[in-house]
C-alpha cells in the first residue's frame, strides 16, 4: 500500500488530520488505544501530539493503555533520547 500523503516537513497539521489518528485500527490482539498512541507518537511533532492527546482524552480513550509487552507509551518513551516533550505531555495527561 502506498503513502497517501507525501511527507512535508514543517507543515502545519489541521485538526482533522490530527483527529484522523483516532480512527487507526490495531492489529489483532493489540489494544487499539495503545496502537493509536504509538502511531501518533511516531508521526507527530510534540505540538501536534499534545493536541492529539486532548482529542484522544475527549473521546474517552485510555492514555495508560498497555502494549503487547505490558508497557504504556509513557514507560516506553521515557527511554527514548530527545523524548522529553512527549514525556511531559503524557505525564500531564495522566495527572490531568
Amino acid at each position: 500500500m502506498g503513502v497517501t500523503q507525501p511527507a512535508r516537513f514543517g507543515e502545519d497539521w489541521s485538526d482533522e488530520r490530527v483527529k484522523g489518528y483516532l480512527d487507526r485500527q490495531a492489529p489483532a490482539g493489540e489494544s487499539t488505544d495503545f496502537h493509536v498512541l504509538v502511531t501518533a507518537y511516531k508521526h507527530m511533532r510534540a505540538y501536534d501530539f499534545e493536541r492529539f492527546i486532548g482529542y484522544f482524552q475527549e473521546a474517552g480513550r485510555d492514555v495508560n493503555a498497555r502494549g503487547p509487552e505490558g508497557k504504556s507509551l509513557l514507560e516506553i518513551v521515557r527511554g527514548h533520547p530527545k523524548s522529553g516533550d512527549f514525556v511531559k505531555i503524557l505525564e500531564a495527561a495522566q495527572n490531568g
